[in-house]
């Protein structure tokens, strides 16, 4: 696990390859078939170099959520049991990974009403609206949650006020025990190495035709699987009202905090075994070590 842009997919296809096992894919968006450039999904040459679970098996109109992801995942990992010892679980997605080792409290049920009332409000006033609400009523989601995405502050929004609790209380979970041991590998860079890496792949994905990913969307851009940096921006371009230069950087800088809030959540999650910098040997000789 670790921010974007760090390298994970490089290095879990190595690991993979050297383990002679399967990866599970731990991203919200890379599981659906539609999202290809701005979500960083790996090539098709990797994937024919190593078989992945979680990765172009959704479409972005089916609902999508951690607790989804947990009964998948955990099928997926028995699967592979049956004929490896070791399973890689890849990802950025910390609330995707936090159910996978430890399960989700169950949500009460919302009253129709207050869906409904936050649903319209942000309709008349904007993502800038949900952001004050959230930033007011749950600070610990606002500086950790995915601030850019309003159907995850609109959900965590109905939450607060329907429960009086913050939506973390129920993601913290009942720390279920799993049947198979988890070791917590979290690879990290120097803070201006990172940025410049996410800066590069941006300008990357712009020239392998981001550009056109988008608009071959535009219809479906109201989906929640839309709802995510890369897309956006470029529909606030298209829909001229800021310049494609503003819209590239703001890509740059979106990516650049939703890195930070990864990176703030993993650090809460002491178990991890953290590496400072991509170095493969180093990295399987610590996993020879913690395996044996």
């Amino acid at each position: 696990m670790g921010p974007t842009a760090v390298g994970k997919t490089a290095l879990s296809i190595e690991l993979a390859k050297h383990f002679k096992t399967s990866i599970v894919s731990a991203d919200s968006r890379q599981c659906f078939r539609e999202l290809n450039i701005a979500v960083a999904k790996p090539t098709a040459t990797q994937l024919l170099q190593v078989k992945h679970y979680f990765i172009n098996t959704h479409s972005i109109h089916e609902e999508m959520s951690a607790a989804v992801f947990e009964q998948y995942s955990l099928k997926a990992v028995q699967e592979i049991f049956q004929t490896n010892r070791l399973v890689l679980m890849v990802g950025g997605t910390g609330l995707y990974i936090k159910a996978f080792c430890e399960g989700l409290d169950e949500i009460p049920p919302i009253p129709v009403s207050v869906t409904e009332s936050i649903r319209s409000s942000y309709k008349s006033n904007g993502i800038t609206w949900l952001q004050n609400e959230i930033k007011k009523g749950d600070p610990d989601y606002y500086n950790n949650g995915e601030v850019q995405n309003p159907q995850r502050l609109m959900r965590a929004l109905e939450v607060k006020i329907a429960t009086g609790q913050s939506i973390r209380k129920f993601q913290e979970g009942g720390k279920q025990k799993r049947n198979f041991e988890i070791i917590k590998i979290g690879l990290d860079l120097p803070r201006q190495e990172l940025y410049n890496r996410i800066n590069q792949r941006v300008d990357e994905m712009m020239r392998e035709g981001l550009m056109d990913e988008v608009k071959s969307l535009h219809s479906f851009r109201n989906l929640n699987a839309l709802q995510t940096v890369g897309y956006t921006e470029l529909y606030e371009y298209l829909d001229e009202k800021i310049p494609l230069n503003k819209a590239i950087e703001n890509i740059k800088k979106n990516t650049r905090h939703y890195a930070k809030r990864q990176l703030t959540w993993f650090r809460k999650d002491k178990s991890i075994h953290w590496f400072n910098g991509i170095d493969f040997n180093q990295i399987i000789n610590q996993l020879q070590k913690l395996v044996q």
